[in-house]
């Protein structure tokens, strides 16, 4: 099983190796506009075209990371819209799955970081397996994470000294961050997947 400092090492690899390669460079721009088409929507609409582009854009978001973590691909900036092609299934989950963690975040916020972590395959489930619902999906992902979902939490706790110094420089400096967050992630689920990480079954 690997440790927070393997997968980090595995996302430096899979980016290029420095954050001035153009894998990582690339990625950058991914997150960027990905941000960027979130928070214009939200401001905008005050979080009701959030609610509604959440889904899609974060299928491609997961999308454009594991290709990555599988084959090294180049990163392409177009597959941050491939939700389009599963367009009604992305918005559903995106919505039904905000929902249910907004809802269970007001039993106090512990419950809702749970469910959050619980939920945080969902994406990666519908991207390997587009023919899922959007119950199957969040299903799965709960599936998946019972007995992860703290490896999962230290992970990104792992990257808070990133985030600090990344905010440090003006804010910029943690969109690198994010894209080095993701890519760890991405190799995270594909671990669960390919059953490097052991998922506990119910009794």
């Amino acid at each position: 099983m690997k440790t927070a400092s393997q997968y980090r090492a595995q996302a430096r690899e899979v980016l290029g190796g420095n954050i001035f390669s153009n894998k990582w460079l690339m990625a950058v721009v991914v997150v960027l506009v990905y941000t960027a088409i979130l928070g214009a929507a939200s401001s905008i609409t005050w979080g009701i075209a959030t609610l509604l582009l959440s889904g899609f854009l974060l299928y491609g978001f997961n999308r454009v990371f594991l290709r990555l973590v599988r084959g090294g691909e180049e990163v392409e900036l177009a597959a941050l819209f491939d939700g389009k092609d599963n367009a009604g299934q992305t918005i559903l989950l995106g919505l039904l799955s905000n929902i249910f963690i907004f809802l269970w975040s007001l039993l106090f916020i512990i419950p809702g970081i749970i469910k959050f972590y619980s939920y945080s395959m969902a994406f990666y489930i519908l991207n390997d397996n587009p023919e899922y619902d959007w119950k199957k999906c969040l299903d799965e992902s709960t599936r998946m994470m019972r007995g992860n979902k703290w490896r999962l939490f230290c992970l990104h706790i792992s990257y808070i000294g990133w985030l600090i110094v990344g905010a440090i420089c003006f804010g910029v400096g943690t969109l690198w961050v994010q894209a080095y967050m993701q890519a760890a992630t991405a190799a995270f689920y594909d671990d669960l997947k390919n059953g490097d990480i052991t998922v506990k079954v119910e009794e």
